[in-house]
């Protein structure tokens, strides 16, 4: 683990009691991986983590920093292929909502990259605010996103799949969604209230010709041909059950994850 400007273990590692990351969830995060041994988009996530840290008035770390925490705890850590947490708080001084005038903290944590979950998700009753102030951005406040998991995984699940205030279909609690109707692929759009995944981003970018962002209602769930999530851990990964329905992983899911494939060939796209 990477604390602050030094590798520690993990069992040495320790953050004052009122760093506000603790106190509030006043943070961002990022999750990367390593592909072929590489951390893979490091560009595209610390330039999301800056966006999120820019709307939370955190000062962002020195980026050149931050590539270095990130490929010096991969190393330390020693695995095959690597999960990686980045987090940023606003760091100590504050033990209420004031925000603190200390320096931000920074913690580098890898641990060994599990096998993709089960393609398994279910629907809730909670819905994104599409107009709140942390609409769209990467923080640590995931109590939500903890809450909804901790529901799916008791159905037997491994996602919570929800609507916006609109009742349009939005996002997971850590995936972007994405729908196959009748041949054609849909995703929401970031007005919607849905992070702006990378990896979401990175197959916008290389399908943009048969991908459409459109606002969608959240009952197209029970009649797309198809249902596949993007994340940083699934990357392209085809439903196979919402809620009680059963879906193939079809044609078209099938194309996109050879294409999300290729891009994964790519160091940091």
């Amino acid at each position: 683990m990477w604390l602050n400007g030094q590798l520690v273990d993990a069992d040495q590692a320790k953050l004052p009691i009122d760093d506000h990351g603790l106190v509030v969830g006043d943070g961002a995060f990022e999750t990367l991986k390593t592909s072929g041994g590489r951390a893979f988009a490091v560009t595209r996530h610390l330039s999301r983590l800056r966006r999120t840290l820019d709307a939370l008035a955190i000062d962002m770390p020195n980026e050149d920093i931050l590539r270095s925490a990130i490929a010096d705890t991969v190393i330390a850590g020693g695995h095959r292929e690597s999960r990686i947490r980045l987090t940023v708080t606003a760091g100590s001084g504050s033990l209420g909502s004031a925000m603190p005038q200390g320096q931000p903290s920074v913690v580098v944590a890898v641990t060994d990259l599990k096998p993709l979950v089960a393609p398994l998700a279910i629907t809730v009753p909670w819905t994104r605010n599409e107009r709140g102030a942390t609409a769209g951005l990467k923080t640590t406040s995931y109590a939500e996103n903890v809450r909804a998991l901790r529901v799916a995984h008791q159905a037997g699940a491994s996602e919570a799949i929800f609507a916006n205030t609109r009742d349009e279909l939005c996002e997971g609690t850590g995936t972007n969604i994405f729908v196959v109707i009748q041949g054609e692929t849909f995703t929401p759009p970031l007005t919607s209230g849905c992070l702006a995944g990378v990896s979401r981003d990175l197959l916008l970018e290389a399908s943009a010709s048969c991908i459409t962002e459109r606002d969608l209602p959240f009952d197209v769930l029970k009649t797309a041909n198809e249902i596949f999530l993007t994340s940083t851990t699934r990357d392209v990964q085809g439903l196979t059950r919402i809620d009680d329905r059963v879906l193939p992983v079809g044609p078209v899911t099938q194309r996109l994850a050879a294409v999300f494939d290729e891009i994964l060939l790519a160091n940091d796209p």
